[in-house]
């Protein structure tokens, strides 16, 4: 498992039948996670005072903010020299996984050490957390999200770490509709990142579903990668999907094009309070055999 143990404006403090108790900067959140199958104590009596908001659950499905003590309607985090807007979203989310930042310290890293200048694709690309990390290691980047507010939500972050004039296109688009119309225009990326979800709606209504989809999409980005690829990174929370799956579907496409090494495994969160970790998802990852 690859932890995410680097941060110092995010950390879980404690995790108990079903919540984590996080802290956001400043601002103090008690969000539910599935994962999280142990009885630690009542965290919501446990830390009263001390939580900004709690996230419940509605038993017809979604739920809501309880606001308990002053929250803004947007605030700031930092990771190194990244900087990320977070806001209360529907579904208890905060448009930021933490998690994510191994992924983000692996691709600065491949596009620091690469000596060229570095073309990503970054798909399903939400609030762009990859988007902002590649742009800070020097990298052009096409984001595309079916979400005209993640885009925007995207150039709020990139603006934010101070990179609004690096190079960045945001696409509010199909991804599998905007990969084949690449393919016939002849583009090429030398880094492809994506993030499905299990299931989703493109920008016009065109339904997405990992099982039936992701292969299929792969495939075509394929086609699209350049003569000297760089990395090919696949993010996943699809319940009961195996990261060996991602593993699979690079080794069968990515790996059959472009020899590299292929690796997949779980990402997780430190628990402050008891040292357990938090598993967060899984990647699978196609890397050049480069040098860097």
């Amino acid at each position: 498992m690859l932890v995410a143990d680097k941060w110092k404006d995010y950390e879980i403090i404690d995790a108990s039948d079903g919540m984590k108790y996080e802290r956001w900067g400043n601002i103090y959140l008690l969000r539910p996670d599935p994962q999280i199958i142990w009885n630690n104590g009542n965290l919501e009596e446990k830390y009263r005072g001390k939580i900004n908001a709690i996230y419940h659950r509605s038993n017809k499905g979604g739920g809501y903010w309880e606001n308990i003590k002053e929250t803004p309607v947007s605030w700031q985090v930092k990771y190194a020299n990244l900087t990320f807007n977070i806001k209360q979203m529907g579904f208890k989310h905060t448009g930021l996984f933490p998690e994510q930042a191994v992924n983000w310290e692996f691709m600065m890293q491949k596009i620091k050490a690469a000596g060229r200048k570095i073309k990503v694709l970054n798909l399903f690309a939400y609030t762009g957390g990859a988007t902002v990390a590649c742009l800070a290691a020097g990298a052009s980047v096409c984001h595309v999200d079916s979400s005209r507010g993640m885009v925007d939500w995207c150039k709020e972050n990139v603006k934010s770490s101070g990179y609004e004039k690096a190079e960045v296109r945001y696409l509010v688009d199909d991804v599998i509709k905007f990969v084949k119309r690449e393919i016939r225009r002849g583009n090429k990326y030398d880094a492809i990142i994506m993030d499905p979800p299990s299931y989703g709606r493109g920008a016009n209504g065109e339904v997405w579903d990992i099982e039936k989809n992701l292969y299929e999409l792969v495939k075509l980005c394929v086609q699209i990668l350049s003569d000297e690829p760089l990395f090919f990174v696949i993010n996943s929370y699809t319940t009961g999907l195996s990261a060996t799956v991602l593993k699979n579907l690079l080794n069968l496409t990515v790996n059959k094009k472009c020899s590299g090494v292929v690796s997949c495994g779980e990402v997780g969160l430190l628990i402050k309070n008891n040292n357990l970790v938090l598993p967060c998802g899984i990647y699978g990852r196609w890397e050049s055999n480069e040098r860097n």
